[in-house]
């Protein structure tokens, strides 16, 4: 991958889950630089596209072709917050693949998940049993696990559900600045006013890509309409049991 290729190249995907078409011949790219918004309906496929470029889903046709070092922000819900561990060791656990299984961080790793723990505002927290936090706090760790991982490519999905105001905002600035340095973020997104205020650039996806282009593009009435229109003519949710086996992948 040379520097002037995208960090993330999704090229017709289609992915089936439960025997059912959730994603359909989606294509997007990302480049450094850009914070790109993926917006769609619930069950319009977001998720399982994530999960396909990370290779946790399985793709039924299609090419994805993405930098190597890729950091993930999960919901919060797929994070085991009841094991017993500080702050400190979540971040760093972001570093696993770096240090390999069962052995001990480098100076590298620590100071990389020290610069992550900074990012994210939880340096004063760093000893706090991950159990005891509020859920922007959580929130603040997942996003610093993954930096951690010091990624090219961020993918973030949904990591403003459930936040409070003082979370998102602090998050908003991370992420301009992560594109800002260079990197490229890919985040998936209920919030239209938050993606239209710090994306530089929208998909909108309902099973397939809708349309993509500048933030503006979430003011236009017919696009909005065919994304998240009522009658759901091509998204997921039209399909019964694909909304469900796409939230359980």
């Amino acid at each position: 991958m040379t520097a002037d290729e995208p960090l993330l190249r999704v090229a017709s995907v289609s992915v089936a889950l439960g025997g059912r078409t959730a994603v359909e011949e989606a294509s997007l790219t990302v480049s450094g630089g850009e914070l790109v918004g993926l917006l769609g309906p619930n069950g319009a496929g977001k998720t399982t596209l994530l999960r396909a470029v990370l290779g946790l889903t399985a793709t039924a046709s299609g090419s994805v072709t993405a930098t190597d070092r890729i950091g993930y922000v999960p919901q919060r819900h797929e994070f085991a917050w009841d094991f017993p561990i500080d702050v400190a060791g979540a971040v760093l656990s972001g570093r696993t693949r770096s240090i390999g299984w069962l052995r001990r961080p480098k100076a590298r790793d620590r100071a990389a998940a020290d610069e992550a723990l900074e990012l994210a505002g939880l340096t004063d927290l760093h000893r706090r049993p991950i159990g005891e936090l509020s859920g922007g706090q959580r929130q603040r760790v997942l996003v610093a696990r993954a930096l951690a991982a010091e990624p090219r490519l961020l993918l973030l999905d949904e990591p403003f559900t459930g936040v409070d105001v003082p979370t998102q905002e602090l998050l908003n600035e991370l992420f301009g600045r992560l594109a800002a340095e260079g990197r490229g973020l890919l985040m998936t997104t209920h919030d239209l006013a938050a993606a239209a205020r710090t994306c530089t650039r929208v998909v909108l996806l309902n099973r397939t890509v809708v349309a993509e282009g500048g933030p503006e593009l979430l003011a236009d009435p017919e696009q909005m309409l065919r994304a998240f229109g009522l009658d759901r003519a091509i998204g997921a949710e039209s399909a019964p049991g694909v909304a469900e086996a796409e939230a359980a992948a």
